[in-house]
This record gives C-alpha cells, structure tokens and sequence, in this order.
C-alpha cells in the first residue's frame, strides 16, 4: 500500500509542474518522494501519516522561534477579523519599518514588499537608477531569487560575463550581470579595474544556498571599500541571514554597513514578505519621490506584517539567542564530527548563529567549485537515513540548515544519538 505523501505527490505531478511549488522540496537532489506535512509545532513537524520529525529546514529560515509560537499565533488571530488586505495604507505598515529601523541603527528606510526575489530585484533597480549606471557584480554560489539578470552561472576565469542558467532567460537578460567566485579577493580587484560602469556589487555575506559558507571578513571588508572608491552600491542579500545570525544578521557580524540590505524569511515569521532598505538617499530615489518605480499590491499585508512584528518582538527580547543557538550546534556538529570519524568518513561542519552547515569533506569549502566538490552520493545516503530515522534536514547537499529556540537539550540530543546509530549502521 501507498502512504500518503506517495499518493499526495503523484496529486501533485499531475496538476503542478514537478509536484511542487517550489523546485528544492522536489528531492531532485536526493531522490526519493518529498514528505508532506499536516501541522508543525515547536522543533517538530508531523507528516500526513503521522510520524514525528525534528525539523532542521525551518521553512528555511523563519521559524526561528520554533513552529507555532502560541504569542505569534495570537498576535495573528487578533487581527484577522478586521480583513485580510485593504490596498490603502495601514497603521501595522508604518509599525514594521519602524521596528527595523529600530533595531537596525544604520537603517533609514525601507519599502516592504511580497518575496525575497522582489527585494533583491528591487534594490538592484534602485542601484541602477541611483547610479546611472548598468552592470551588476554577484558571486557564484549566492543565490538572489530568481530575477533574470540574477539567474546566471559562473564562467571560467576570475571575470566573466553571465551566461543565463535557466531557460527562458535571455543573453541579453544577464548581458550587464557579472560573475566572481565567492571570497575572491583578486577577482574583485579585477572587476573594478576593469569596468567603470558598476552601479552595484549584491552579496550574501553568509551564503546559504551553496550551503553555509561565510564570507571571509577581509573580503567584504575590501568590497566596501572598493564600492566606497568607485562609487558603486553595495548591497548585502540578509534576506536568508537577516535576524538569523544575529539580531543584526551578517551586517553586524561583521561589523560592515551595505549601502541597501534585503530582508525576507525571519521578518514574516512563516508569512510571504520581503523587505529592503538602506540610506535615506538612495531610497528617496524610490517612486513616489522618486523616479525609480516600484510597486506591489500585497505590499505591507496588515497580517504579515502583525505576524513579523509579534516574531521580532521576541527575537528583540532574547538578545543572546544567537550565540545559544550557535553553542547548541557546535555541541551538535561535534558530535556528529566525531560519529563520522570513527566510521571513517570525512566529515566538516560550520555553524553560524542559528544556521549550520555540514559537509562530507575533509573541510569546510569556501565556495561554490569546492562545495561541488564534497561527496554528494554520502549525503544522499545520510539525509534518507536520517529522515527515516525521523530527522529531516535540508534535502539538498547545496542548502543550509537550521535550528530553533525550540531545539533544546533534549532534541540536541536525539539528534547526536540518531546520527551516531546512522554512521554505525549505515554509512560505512
């Protein structure tokens, strides 16, 4: 007999392109059908057949207080009789900006928006505009949404002209897109001496989606300056790291200030939204003071808006939960380091705040060509069996991971004893 998510999938397939909404839930990189979840609560989701797992994905990124706050919930159902959007502005609008700016001194403004994708193309827009110029430096590796001109692979060289890495995304599309490797210093250099026409250079400086790999301090430390020297934008892409490495996300880990930073995820607390700011300047050149346009109906949902600023609110009040979350990973990632080791397998590991990463190398990478590198056929063998053991981590060798307040001792624990028993049994 089927189970369910079995049945529910092929549901799926038949009305939705691949089954999915969104193409890592697929389990393309690991093979196998995806589970479909019924509820979630606290560090725990339940499948549609019923079975308990330790969530380690955390709707990638935004359950950081754990699934179901019951303040958040409530904080939720106080509003929703009093509708759902208004398309006119409302009070809970001005109130997030206000908390951003609140606990994010530097920040000036901010326009709120629908998704991640939008804020990231929004802000480059803005760049555009602001500068009068055209092109656009990113990193291999660090993914932006999927904008056109950000769905570009890297090429060979240090300076290389995107080529599209999806269809339907034209040449010219990606024509002013340039593509450095992650936490090279030389090639950002080079670009800069090279082309006079960089309205911005767009960073994760934690990236996430080529796993958990951190840029290094130097590194962004001279994307400053070079931007300061040659009057480009920088902009930092939080939207994954935003209030999830720390209260400040990479911008204060750092300690850098982006001209314009985008945020997502954490800020929704589990709601679509997406948001970027920076100085007062530049976001002045927005529509309607501005003659950069930008616009989106949903913008400021009076809902999204209650569930973020209910989840901020208590981030605001723990102000050492990162560096907690950071110590139970380290605790957690030793332990499976050394489980690893006794069996044999090379294995490596990064945490940083709430988000982890972990390898089937003999170290951590520093960018996409090494993180390509790892032993992809391990993981597959190690995320099914640790899913059938009952912990469900990010299905894909190339996305981060996360914790919650929720993981505590306790789930910490059964995580290290389950993948103790994994690497004994199966992973030889």
């Amino acid at each position: 007999m089927q189970d369910r998510s079995t049945t529910l999938f092929a549901r799926a397939c038949a009305v939705i392109p691949g089954g999915v909404n969104s193409p890592v839930r697929a389990f393309g990189a690991v093979g196998g059908i995806p589970r479909f979840i019924e509820k979630a609560q606290g560090a725990y989701m339940f499948d549609v057949e019923g079975r308990r797992l330790i969530d380690c994905v955390g709707s990638w990124g935004p359950a950081i207080l754990g699934h179901a706050v019951p303040e958040v919930l409530e904080a939720v159902a106080s509003e929703l009789d009093k509708g759902l959007s208004f398309g006119a502005p409302c009070e809970r609008e001005i109130e997030m900006p206000e908390l951003l700016t609140t606990m994010i001194p530097w920040l000036a403004q901010v326009r709120m928006v629908n998704s991640g994708t939008e804020a990231t193309m929004s802000a480059i827009r803005l760049a555009r505009g602001a500068t009068g110029r055209n092109k656009v430096v990113k990193f291999a590796g660090c993914y932006h949404g999927h904008a056109d001109c950000l769905l570009v692979n890297a090429g060979s060289g240090a300076l290389t002209f995107g080529n599209p890495s999806s269809a339907g995304v034209t040449r010219g599309g990606v024509a002013d897109t340039l593509v450095l490797a992650y936490n090279d210093s030389e090639a950002l250099a080079t670009v800069f001496t090279a082309e006079d026409d960089i309205a911005a250079v767009i960073v994760e400086p934690v990236a996430g989606n080529m796993n958990l790999v951190p840029g290094r301090a130097e590194w962004l430390r001279e994307m400053r300056d070079l931007c300061n020297r040659h009057g480009a934008v920088l902009i930092f892409d939080e939207v994954m790291s935003g209030f999830r490495v720390a209260l400040g996300g990479g911008a204060e880990l750092y300690g850098i200030t982006p001209d314009l930073v985008c945020y997502g995820k954490v800020i929704g607390g589990g709601m679509p939204v997406g948001a970027f700011g920076g100085r007062e300047e530049l976001m002045r050149e927005l529509a309607p003071s501005g003659p950069v346009y930008q616009a989106g109906t949903l913008s400021g949902n009076p809902i999204t808006m209650t569930c973020g600023i209910a989840t901020l609110g208590l981030l605001k009040a723990r102000p050492d939960l990162f560096i907690d979350l950071e110590t139970r990973l380290r605790g957690l990632l030793q332990a499976w380091q050394r489980s690893a080791a006794e069996v044999g397998i090379a294995f490596s590991w990064r945490a940083c705040g709430g988000m982890f990463g972990f390898y089937f190398a003999d170290r951590p990478p520093m960018n996409l060509e090494q993180v390509k590198a790892c032993d992809a056929g391990r993981f597959r063998r190690f995320f099914h069996a640790m899913l059938d053991a009952g912990v469900y981590l990010a299905p894909s060798p190339f996305e981060a991971g996360f914790i919650s307040a929720a993981h505590d001792r306790a789930v910490v624990d059964a995580m290290i004893a389950t993948a103790d028993k994994v690497f004994l049994e199966q992973m030889r």
